[in-house]
C-alpha cells in the first residue's frame, strides 16, 4: 500500500513551528509521508496566524499555491486565525477542513475521507474550552529546536487577539519540559529556543490550576542543569515578568545564552496606558539596565509598534528617541493593523495608513542603525558560532551566542557544529566575517 503524502505550512511565531512539527509527528505515526511543501502531496495542512493583516492575506496565495502542485489535494486550516475567522477560512476557494484551537491536535481523526469538500468544513471550539495543555516541540526541521513550555495569555491588551485565539495561560509540567528538552538535545540539536505566548507567566495552569507551582525562575534553573544540552535561548518574555533573578542566572549560567527579546510596544507611557500594558517605559529602562550592568556584550531585541489609535507625532518621537537613546541590539517592528474583537478597533485617534508606513520604515532604519552599532561593538572578540543548514548564493550562516549572524564560504561540514571564533569585520551587506580559532565539535 502506497502511503499517502502530506505538507505544512507555517505563518507566523515559533510557538506555531514547535506546533506544526509536532503535528507532523502525529501523521508520521498514523503511516503518512511527509514531504516538501513545493512537492505534490495528497494533504496540504497550513498553520495560520492572526497576528497581522499580511499573515491573514498570505493564507490564500498559500492555498492557491497547494492548488496549483496538484489541484485535487485536501486542503486544512489550523491554528490561530481559523480558531479566530474558522467561517472565513472555510469559505477559501480549495478549503476542505478547518480546525479551531483544541481540534488542531487531533487533525488526523478527521482525516478519514480525503474526498474534496464543495465547503470546507469547521471543527472548531468556544476558546473557554482551550483550557489544557498540549506540549509540542520542533524537530528535524532546524538546526535549532523550538520547545513550548506555555500557551495562552491572560492579558488583556487591547490591540491583541491572541488570548482570543489560544486562550488562557496555561503552562506545561516542569516533569514534561524536561524530559522534552533531553529528547531534543539525544537528537544532537544543538540549541532549544523556549517559547510560548506568554512564557514569563509559566507556571500557571501547569497542573490544571490557577496557582503557580513553579516560576519562569525555576524552568530555567532545572533546564541549565539538562546535560547534552549546548545552548538554551529565552525567546520573547514580557519586561514586567524578566526579573533581575533571571537575569543573573542567564549571565552565570552553562547553557543559556545572552540574548534577550523583550516587547516594548511604545515608547511613550500614553500609548503603553492605552494598549494596557502591564508596566511604563521606566520599567523597560530598567531591565536593559541591568541586563547590560550583568552582561555588557548581550544582544536585547525589542519589539515595538507603530500607528496605534491616538498615536499623535509627539507620541512617535518620543518612541523613536526613547529607543535611540537605549542600549539595544535590534527592533522587530509592526505597523498597527486593527483586528476584529479588540478594544483598539473601536478607538478613536486612527492613524492614516501612510503616516503608519512611513513611522514604521523611520524605525526599521533606526533598527538597521542599532544592529551595525551592535555587530561593531563585537568585532575583536571570541565568540562561539552554531553554524546553520542552509547553502545561501554560497555561504553558510550562523550566529553567536549573542546573536552576531555570520558568514563564510558553504562547507556542509560545518551544519550543526559549534566552533570558537574571533569576529574581525563587517561585510558590505551587513554580517560579519571571523577566524577560526577551534572547533567544538561534540
Amino acid at each position: 500500500m502506497v502511503s499517502k503524502k502530506v505538507a505544512f505550512y507555517t505563518l507566523g511565531c515559533k510557538l506555531n513551528f514547535s506546533e506544526t512539527s509536532t503535528i507532523a509527528r502525529s501523521f508520521k505515526d498514523e503511516g503518512f509521508e511527509r514531504v516538501d511543501f513545493k512537492d505534490e502531496a495528497d494533504i496540504y495542512v497550513i498553520n495560520t496566524c492572526s497576528v497581522t493583516e499580511n499573515a491573514d492575506k498570505r493564507f490564500k496565495t498559500i492555498v492557491k499555491q497547494a492548488q496549483k502542485v496538484n489541484p485535487d489535494a485536501f486542503v486544512a486550516a489550523i491554528g490561530c486565525y481559523a480558531q479566530l475567522k474558522p467561517e472565513e477560512l472555510a469559505d477559501v476557494n480549495g478549503v476542505d477542513l478547518v480546525l479551531g484551537a483544541t481540534e488542531k491536535f487531533k487533525i488526523t481523526d478527521y482525516l478519514n475521507d480525503l474526498t474534496k469538500n464543495d465547503f470546507g468544513e469547521v471543527y472548531s471550539c468556544e476558546i473557554e474550552d482551550a483550557d489544557f495543555y498540549v506540549g509540542s516541540y520542533s524537530i528535524g526541521d532546524r538546526t535549532r529546536a523550538f520547545l513550548k513550555v506555555q500557551d495562552g495569555c491572560d492579558y488583556k491588551c487591547t490591540y491583541c487577539t491572541i488570548p482570543l485565539a489560544r486562550g488562557i495561560s496555561r503552562s506545561d509540567t516542569m516533569e514534561n519540559v524536561l524530559k522534552n528538552a533531553k529528547e531534543i538535545s539525544e537528537q544532537g540539536i544543538k540549541e532549544i529556543v523556549l517559547t510560548g505566548v506568554n512564557i514569563g507567566d509559566y507556571g500557571k495552569g501547569e497542573f490544571g490550576n490557577k496557582k503557580h507551582e513553579h516560576t519562569f525562575l525555576d524552568l530555567v534553573t532545572d533546564l541549565d542543569k539538562v546535560e547534552g544540552i549546548e545552548r538554551l535561548r529565552i525567546s520573547s518574555i514580557e519586561p514586567n515578568l524578566l526579573k533581575n533573578e533571571t537575569i543573573e542566572l542567564v549571565s552565570k549560567s552553562r547553557a543559556f545564552v545572552p540574548h534577550f527579546h523583550v516587547p516594548l510596544q511604545s515608547g511613550s507611557n500614553d500609548i503603553l496606558k492605552k494598549m494596557k500594558r502591564r508596566y511604563m517605559k521606566e520599567l523597560y529602562v530598567d531591565r536593559v539596565s541591568k541586563i547590560k550592568e550583568v552582561m555588557p556584550h548581550a544582544c536585547v531585541g525589542v519589539d515595538v509598534i507603530v500607528g496605534f489609535p491616538g498615536e499623535t507625532d509627539e507620541h512617535y518621537l518620543e518612541t523613536y528617541n526613547f529607543l535611540n537613546e537605549l542600549d539595544i541590539s535590534y527592533l522587530h517592528v509592526f505597523t498597527y493593523s486593527e483586528r476584529d474583537n479588540t478594544e483598539a478597533a473601536e478607538m478613536d485617534g486612527v492613524v492614516p495608513k501612510n503616516i503608519r508606513s512611513k513611522r514604521s520604515k523611520m524605525l526599521r532604519g533606526l533598527s538597521a542603525k542599532k544592529r551595525r552599532s551592535f555587530y561593531e561593538k563585537q568585532i575583536g572578540t571570541t565568540r562561539t558560532v552554531l553554524f546553520e543548514g542552509e547553502n545561501k548564493e554560497g555561504y553558510i550562516h550562523g550566529f553567536t551566542e549573542n546573536y552576531v549572524k555570520v558568514k563564510t564560504p558553504w562547507n556542509p561540514e560545518l551544519v550543526n557544529t559549534l566552533h570558537k571564533v574571533e569576529l574581525t569585520k563587517i561585510d558590505e551587506d551587513g554580517l560579519v566575517r571571523f577566524e577560526f580559532i577551534e572547533s567544538l565539535v561534540v
